[in-house]
C-alpha cells in the first residue's frame, strides 16, 4: 500500500534557506524554495546511500542549476517554482531498493517526457517513502506543469498499478477529501477551540433554533453570516473573503439534505435558557472613581479586549453566541494573548516606546549570554578533568535555558506590536458595523410612520 500527495513549492529564498539550514528543523518537509527542497530530498543522513537519489532528465548533483535554467525559459512571472510530492509505503512492506525503483518508474511515467525530476528514497522513518522534486517548467518547450485534482488522482492511480505489479497492497476504495491540519488535531486533543469547532458550534445552535431553511438562513444572518444556497449550504463569516461549504468543511452531517432532515426531526425549535439575573452587591469604599488611575496603553487595550472576547470577568464569562465573530476568531489564540498581557503587566509596559526599550534590553541580554556561553565552550576545548567539564557544561545549559526564555519574550514583544494594531482595527470595524446597524434600525422605525 502506498499513499501519494503533491503540493506547490513557493516562498522567499532567504527566509526558507535560513529555516531549513537549522538542523533541528530539517525533519519538516513543508518548506518552499527550490534549492532547499532539493537539498532536503537528497540529504545523506536520510538516504544513507547516494544510490537512493536519482535524477530524471537531470543529474542529482546539478539538479538545482539545471532546473533554474528551465525556469528562465518561461516568460510569465513564476509563482510556483516546483512541486514537492511524496509516495509513502506501509511499514515493513517494501525494501529500500524496491521503494526507490517504484518511485523512479512512477516519476518517469508521469513526468519523464517533458520535465526534470529528482527522486529520493528516505530511510529515516519506520516506513520507506519517496520524495519527488518536479520542476514546474518543461525543459523542452518552457510550458508549465498544471497541478490539479486530476493530476493528483492520476499520480495515485499509477502508484496503485505499480504496487500491484510488485504484489504490494492497495487501498481498493479510497476516500478523497480534505483532512484536518495537524495543528487542528492537536488543538482538539488539548480542548482548545479551532475555526472548525467555532463554526460547527454556531451552525449547531442555528439548526436547533430553526425548523425550515428560511429560518436557518435568517438565524445565520443574525449572527453576521452571509449565506448561499445551492447543492450545499455555503456561509461566509464576517470579515472573511471566501464562502465555506458546510458539507465540505464540517462533514456529511452538515450537507444540505442532512441539515434539513435534522431540522424536521427535532420536533420544535430549542432556544437557550435565559441567563439568571445576577445578584447585585452593594459595596462601600473611600475615594472617588473619577479620580482613580485607570489602565491605559497596551495594558488597558488588552484587558478591554479580553472583556470583548467574553473571557472577563472570570466569574461571569459570556457565551460564544454573544461575542462578535471578529473577536471570536481570537479564541483560537487566547493562550498567546494571555502570555502577551502577562508580559505587559509584569513589566508595566503601556507605550510603544517602553515596548521597544524593553525589547532592546532583551536583545542585549541575549548577546551577553551568547558571549558567555561561547567563552565557556572555548574553555573546555583544552584538556580538563571530567569534574570541571561537567560543571562547565551545567553552566552552559543554564545559559542556554535563559537564552531560550529571553528569545520567547522578544517574540512576545513583536507579537504585541503587531496584535495591538489588529485589535484596534477589529474594534473600529465592529464599532462601524454597530453604528450602521443602529442607523438602519432608526431608518426602519422612521419608515413605519411615514
Amino acid at each position: 500500500m502506498a499513499v501519494t500527495s503533491m503540493w506547490a513549492v513557493r516562498s522567499r529564498l532567504d527566509h526558507l534557506v535560513e529555516y531549513v539550514s537549522n538542523t533541528e528543523k530539517t525533519q519538516n518537509p513543508d518548506f518552499g524554495d527550490l534549492k532547499s527542497v532539493i537539498a532536503y530530498a537528497g540529504t545523506d543522513y536520510k538516504t544513507e546511500q547516494r544510490y537512493y537519489v536519482s535524477g530524471i532528465n537531470c543529474n542529482p548533483s546539478t539538479a538545482y542549476s539545471v532546473m533554474s535554467d528551465a525556469l528562465t525559459m518561461s516568460d510569465k512571472k513564476l509563482r510556483v517554482l516546483a512541486y514537492h510530492g511524496y509516495q509513502s509505503f506501509a511499514k515493513g512492506e517494501v525494501t529500500a531498493e524496491t521503494a526507490h525503483e517504484i518511485g523512479v518508474k512512477l516519476a518517469r511515467e508521469l513526468w519523464g517526457e517533458r520535465f526534470q525530476v529528482l527522486v529520493a528514497t528516505h530511510l529515516n522513518t519506520s516506513h520507506y517513502h519517496n520524495h519527488f522534486v518536479l520542476c514546474s517548467t518543461s525543459y523542452i518547450d518552457g510550458s508549465r506543469f498544471h497541478s490539479c485534482t486530476a493530476s493528483r488522482l492520476k499520480m495515485q492511480a499509477v502508484s496503485d498499478r505499480l504496487c500491484r505489479t510488485y504484489e504490494l497492497s492497495v487501498i481498493d476504495n479510497p476516500k478523497f477529501g480534505r483532512t484536518k491540519h495537524y495543528g487542528e488535531i492537536q488543538a482538539e486533543r488539548e480542548g482548545r477551540p479551532t475555526w472548525r469547532s467555532i463554526l460547527k458550534a454556531e451552525i449547531d445552535e442555528a439548526i436547533l433554533q430553526s425548523m425550515t431553511e428560511s429560518q436557518l438562513v435568517a438565524n445565520l444572518k443574525k449572527r453576521g453570516y452571509e449565506v448561499k444556497l445551492g447543492k450545499d449550504i455555503s456561509v461566509r463569516p464576517p470579515g472573511k473573503e471566501r464562502f465555506s461549504r458546510l458539507g465540505t468543511k464540517l462533514g456529511d452531517d452538515y450537507s444540505r439534505p442532512n441539515i434539513t432532515k435534522r431540522m424536521r426531526t427535532q420536533g420544535r425549535p430549542k432556544f437557550p435558557e435565559p441567563e439568571p439575573k445576577r445578584s447585585v452587591k452593594v459595596m462601600k469604599f473611600n475615594g472617588n472613581l473619577k479620580t482613580t488611575k485607570k489602565l491605559t496603553g497596551f495594558r488597558g487595550l488588552y484587558i478591554h479586549y479580553l472583556y470583548l472576547l467574553g473571557k472577563l470577568p472570570k466569574n461571569h464569562p459570556r457565551p460564544m453566541s454573544k461575542v462578535h465573530f471578529l473577536y471570536r476568531e481570537d479564541w483560537i489564540k487566547i493562550d498567546k494573548i494571555s502570555k502577551e498581557i502577562t508580559l505587559l503587566c509584569r513589566h508595566r509596559i503601556d507605550t510603544p516606546e517602553q515596548l521597544f526599550s524593553f525589547k532592546t534590553v532583551l536583545t542585549d541580554e541575549i548577546k551577553t549570554l551568547a558571549d558567555q556561553r561561547q567563552g565557556l565552550r572555548n574553555s573546555i576545548r583544552r584538556p580538563k578533568d571530567e569534574a570541571t567539564v561537567a560543571e562547565v557544561k551545567g553552566q552552559i545549559e543554564l545559559l542556554s535555558t535563559r537564552m531560550g526564555e529571553v528569545r520567547k519574550e522578544v517574540v512576545l514583544c513583536d507579537d504585541i506590536a503587531a496584535r495591538s494594531q489588529l485589535i484596534k482595527e477589529k474594534m473600529e470595524k465592529v464599532r462601524q458595523e454597530q453604528d450602521q446597524n443602529l442607523k438602519s434600525k432608526e431608518n426602519n422605525r422612521y419608515d413605519k410612520f411615514r
